[in-house]
């Protein structure tokens, strides 16, 4: 910069110069004039928000635009392709739309007719699921589990489950079609909106239902169709309204499913039983509608009549037999054979078994009948003590064991006991088991008839002798025998002694000579200490053998030395007399001698 710069002069502005004139030489306006003009403003300008809906006023078009007028400051842009649905648009029609934003970065409007519908669409559906109402929609596409419905702009879900009250397998068939529905779920956090068209099918069956609830009575005869079966029952179309059919009301007779007697969309009359008009139920029946079999039965069926059925059912007490539809009579497991030991109706017979029966009682007014089958079979008991008097022989199937013995048929209906005490002589048995098996053949002896009470006591050992006779002259206290250790327990062990006999011995007296306690299987010497014949018990010891052993010698022994102290003690006595002799022969001398000497003197 020069110094003539440097130094010039700075002009001040002209006090007198008006700056309130624009360039063309106008002066501004007046405090009141502006105050006017901003009222005239504020009318034709609206105050508006962000993210509201407005109405528009279109005011011309664009290569790719539609220009709109909402009474903001500026005009806003809309594409042209957010109004494909409205082809005949032209300048002056009003729409509404959302403004998006009041000024972008290029000072523009931004508005959205797109995001608007959005919004009043889904006013208008949340308007719609508070009050219930029903709303129109356009099945768009099928989609997993449903399909895809527009509701008002919106795409809304439809359930599978919730096209129909009835199942659907083919979702095909509703792409395209305009239905009614209702909004049943929104979900406000991601706008989503779930609707049913099955609910208006069943409000309309409600509406039936009440309507025909209103006209039911009980025993009223109505016509209906198949609609569907199960294992309990069938349900039956009455026309708008379902009543359950319980498979026990379907025939007289015992039918194991509907499909036996009935047909999916068979034609059928039914009376109605009862209904429940808070809970929409009706039960009806079909037998119901012809006479029950029993009333119709034939005089001819008395007690004592053989009659000839089919079995229905078997349970653990017996079985069901029917004899007409709807008639049936119980055989009692203890009424079909005369054997004791039949214990499950299953081992004698099976369902749909062709049987013979005689008719034990009967009541008509209960509707109850009592079978037997083995009253067609003669009384295996009549003339029991000529078939088997007491003392007979016999050869017996085992049946059944106890503790305290086994039961042997006979033949069919007639068994024994055979107590456990009277399987063997010689063994003590604790369970039959240990003797015989079942199912195996035994040879037994009658021993006692009970015809009261149809018993009989049978023997097995009874069939031989009585060894215990010979075993008391055999096993005497004191005898020694061989015998082998057979189980060695607690406090005892049994020993197998000879002639097929047992013995016990404590365990005190299984100790051997060299100080240790005999085992299983070892075989020894065994010394009688007790026999019982009354109660067949033989006590022995090894102990007492080896112990008696050395008894035997110390009395061998005692005696020896005794016989060397009698011969010394004899020896003794001898030199003793001996000596005694000489000393009074001595004695003698010497007295005959004093007796000379004193003579002479």
């Amino acid at each position: 910069m020069t110094q003539e710069n440097t130094n010039s002069t700075q002009i001040a502005p002209d006090a007198s110069f008006d700056w309130s004139m624009d360039k063309e030489g106008f002066s501004l306006y007046s405090t009141e004039e502006k105050a006017n003009l901003e009222s005239l403003y504020e009318a034709t300008l609206s105050t508006i928000a962000e993210k509201e809906i407005v109405k528009g006023t279109v005011v011309g078009f664009t290569e790719k635009e539609v220009v709109l007028n909402i009474g903001f400051k500026s005009d806003g842009l809309i594409a042209r392709t957010e109004f494909r649905d409205m082809p005949e648009l032209k300048a002056g029609d009003v729409v509404e739309v959302l403004l998006e934003n009041k000024e972008d970065l290029n000072g523009q409007l931004v508005l959205s007719r797109k995001k608007a519908i959005s919004e009043r669409a889904w006013e208008n559906i949340m308007k719609s699921h508070e009050n219930d109402e029903i709303v129109n929609g356009y099945v768009k596409t099928r989609t997993k589990g449903g399909l895809v419905v527009d509701v008002m702009g919106i795409d809304t879900f439809l359930p599978g489950s919730q096209i129909d009250t009835k199942p659907i397998k083919d979702y095909d068939v509703y792409v395209g079609q305009t239905m009614p529905f209702k909004v049943v779920k929104v979900n406000h956090a991601f706008k989503n909106v779930v609707i049913s068209h099955k609910v208006l099918i069943e409000e309309d069956i409600e509406a039936q239902k009440s309507d025909i609830l209103s006209k039911l009575e009980k025993g009223q005869v109505l016509e209906g169709t198949v609609k569907n079966m199960t294992s309990f029952g069938v349900f039956i179309d009455l026309g708008g309204v379902d009543g359950l059919l319980h498979i026990t009301d379907i025939s007289w007779g015992r039918i194991n499913h509907p499909e036996e007697v009935l047909k999916m969309d068979q034609k059928i009359n039914v009376v109605v039983l009862d209904f429940d008009d808070e809970k929409k139920r009706i039960s009806l029946g079909l037998k119901q509608l012809s006479a029950h079999p029993w009333d119709s039965m034939a005089e001819t069926l008395q007690v004592g009549a053989k009659v000839k059925g089919k079995i229905v059912n078997i349970a653990d007490y017996g079985a069901f037999l029917e004899i007409a539809p709807g008639v049936e009579g119980l055989i009692h497991v203890s009424e079909m054979s005369w054997s004791q030991h039949l214990r499950n109706p299953q081992d004698f017979m099976k369902l749909g078994d062709e049987v013979e029966a005689v008719v034990l009682t009967l009541d008509k007014d209960e509707r109850k009948m009592s079978l037997g089958i083995k009253q067609l079979q003669p009384d295996p008991w009549v003339n029991i003590n000529e078939r088997y008097p007491v003392g007979s022989k016999h050869k017996g199937v085992v049946r059944n064991m106890t503790n305290y013995g086994l039961f042997v048929e006979l033949e069919e209906g007639v068994d024994g006991l055979v107590h456990v005490s009277d399987l063997s002589w010689t063994k003590k048995i604790k369970h039959p088991a240990e003797f015989v098996k079942k199912d195996q053949e035994l040879d037994v002896i009658v021993l006692e008839v009970d015809l009261d009470n149809r018993r009989l006591s049978l023997g097995h050992k009874q069939l031989d002798e009585n060894p215990w006779d010979t075993f008391e002259t055999i096993f005497t206290v004191g005898s020694i025998h061989e015998g082998t250790v057979l189980k060695v327990e607690e406090k005892s062990a049994t020993i197998a002694l000879p002639y097929g006999v047992e013995g016990y011995a404590p365990i005190k007296q299984l100790q051997k000579e060299d100080k240790k306690t005999a085992k299983d299987d070892e075989v020894l010497q065994f010394k009688v200490t007790e026999f019982n014949k009354e109660n067949k018990r033989i006590v022995v010891s090894h102990t007492s053998v080896w112990r008696g052993d050395i008894e035997e010698k110390k009395v061998t022994e005692e005696k020896k030395k005794e016989g060397e102290r009698d011969k010394a003690s004899k020896a003794a006595k001898k030199l003793n007399d001996s000596n005694e002799k000489s000393t009074f022969a001595d004695v003698e001398g010497l007295a005959a001698l004093k007796a000379q000497l004193e003579k002479k003197d």
